[in-house]
C-alpha cells in the first residue's frame, strides 16, 4: 500500500512522517530503532492503518528528519515526539517503539503522560548498553563518517536479526542494510550520545501509564531479563517474549502485530 509520506513542519523542526488509517480512529505512533527509518514498520501498516490513525516518523537524525549538531538527549527526542503530535493536532497516542524507540517510549510517559494512553517497549531496556561502548561509537562516526555508517551496517544484521531470518530473508536483510548506509554519521552519532547518557533504572516506577514490553527470546542486545527488570519497577506493566532476536517487528511480523493490537484493543 502507498503511504502519505512527507515533511511535516513541527516546532521542533522538519521530520519525515507518514500517516496512515482513518483521521478519526485512536491515534499510535510508532517510533524507529537505532540505524533505521520509518521504514522498518513496513510489515505493520496494512494492518494497523485498518484500526488506528498510523503515525510513523524517522527519529531525529535519521533519514528525512531534522541532523542537527549533537549531542542529543532523550528529552529531546521525546520533545520531538510532543512536537510531532502538536502538529497533526493529535492530543493523545498510544506510542510503540523498538530498541531506541523502545527507550524513548519510556522517557515520553515519563516526561508528557498526558499525551500517551499507553506505551509499548519492544527491544529495549531502561539503560541500553554503556556510556562508554557507546562514546567509542560515536567518536568513530565522526572520525570516519560514512565509511563507519557503512562498516556498521555491514555488521548490522547479525545484531538485529536470527541466523536463520538472514538466510531465508536475504532481500529483507540488503533492503535494511541500504537503508541503514544512507543514514547521516553525525545524525547517528548524536544518536549514540543520546544512548550513552540516557539512564532511567532509578525512575521508570514514575511510569503510570499502561506498558506493555516485548522482549526477543534471542535478542543479544536487549534481553529477556532486561524487559523482566522494567516489569518489576512499573507498575502497570506486561511483558510478552516472542521468537525473535533485536528487530522482532521485522523477524516475527505477524506475531509481533497481533500482540500490539491484543494489547492496545484492551488500553483504549
Amino acid at each position: 500500500m502507498t503511504s502519505n509520506i512527507y515533511q511535516l513542519e513541527t516546532a521542533a523542526g522538519s521530520f519525515r512522517v507518514a500517516v496512515d488509517g482513518p483521521e478519526n480512529a485512536p491515534a499510535l505512533v510508532l517510533s524507529n530503532s537505532l540505524g533505521t527509518t520509518l521504514e522498518m514498520w513496513d510489515p505493520q501498516v496494512e494492518t494497523l492503518s485498518k484500526k488506528f490513525r498510523l503515525i510513523r516518523y524517522d527519529t531525529r537524525g535519521h533519514g528525512g528528519s531534522p541532523i542537527t549538531q549533537g549531542p542529543y538527549s532523550f528529552e529531546q527526542l521525546a520533545a520531538d515526539v510532543v512536537a510531532i503530535l502538536d502538529a497533526l493536532n493529535v492530543e493523545k497516542a498510544a506510542f510503540c517503539g523498538v530498541s531506541m524507540g523502545g527507550h524513548t517510549a519510556l522517557q515520553l510517559a515519563l516526561d508528557a503522560p498526558t499525551r500517551v494512553s499507553a506505551i509499548v517497549v519492544c527491544n529495549s531496556a531502561a539503560k541500553i548498553g554503556t556510556a562508554e561502548a557507546w562514546k567509542e561509537r560515536a567518536d568513530t562516526l565522526r572520525q570516519q563518517g560514512q565509511e563507519a555508517i557503512k562498516d556498521l551496517a555491514s555488521t548490522a544484521p547479525q545484531r538485529w536479526f536470527t541466523p536463520g531470518y538472514i538466510e531465508q530473508h536475504g532481500d529483507v536483510v540488503a533492503t535494511m542494510q541500504e537503508q541503514f548506509a544512507t543514514l547521516d554519521a553525525e545524525g547517528y552519532a548524536s544518536c549514540c550520545d543520546a544512548l550513552g547518557q540516557s539512564d532511567l533504572r532509578n525512575v521508570i516506577s514514575k511510569i503510570k501509564v499502561p506498558t506493555l514490553l516485548v522482549a526477543g527470546e534471542f535478542d543479544p542486545v536487549t534481553t529477556v531479563v532486561d524487559a523482566e527488570n522494567m516489569q518489576a519497577e512499573i507498575s502497570d506493566s506486561t511483558v510478552v517474549v516472542l521468537p525473535a532476536s533485536h528487530i522482532s517487528n521485522v523477524e516475527v511480523a505477524n506475531d509481533f502485530t497481533e500482540t500490539l493490537i491484543r494489547f492496545l484493543e484492551v488500553e483504549k
